[in-house]
């Protein structure tokens, strides 16, 4: 995977927030990397197209477990690139929370394993 981030540091008290440009093997539509979006656990999709229709970090991801994603679009520059919108409380998902699925994630891998 080719990676190109940009990190900007805001002074906030909540949240991070990208903007996160994708490209896939196979062409998507912004409708069906919705649909995909909605159905995948830890993930909640804010995106309409009106005043208010994107998540921000203080609205909606302080003090919220999910990773909140908006303004999903075709990229006009690359035939199969998507553009989202991406925030997440970072004590939460970004340190606390996380961890904790970490941790999760790697005990049940052990017990399926010994058993």
């Amino acid at each position: 995977i080719l990676v190109n981030p940009t990190c900007v540091r805001v002074p906030v008290f909540y949240g991070h927030a990208e903007a996160v440009h994708i490209e896939t093997r196979e062409p998507i539509s912004a409708e069906r990397a919705r649909e995909v979006l909605e159905a995948a656990a830890g993930v909640a999709l804010l995106d309409r197209h009106e005043a208010g229709g994107y998540p921000t970090p203080v609205t909606e991801a302080a003090g919220a477990d999910p990773v909140f994603v908006g303004r999903v679009r075709a990229d006009i520059s690359h035939p199969r690139g998507l553009n989202l919108w991406i925030v997440a409380d970072n004590v939460r998902k970004g340190a606390a929370l996380n961890s904790v699925q970490i941790a999760e994630a790697l005990l049940s891998e052990y017990l399926q394993s010994i058993s």
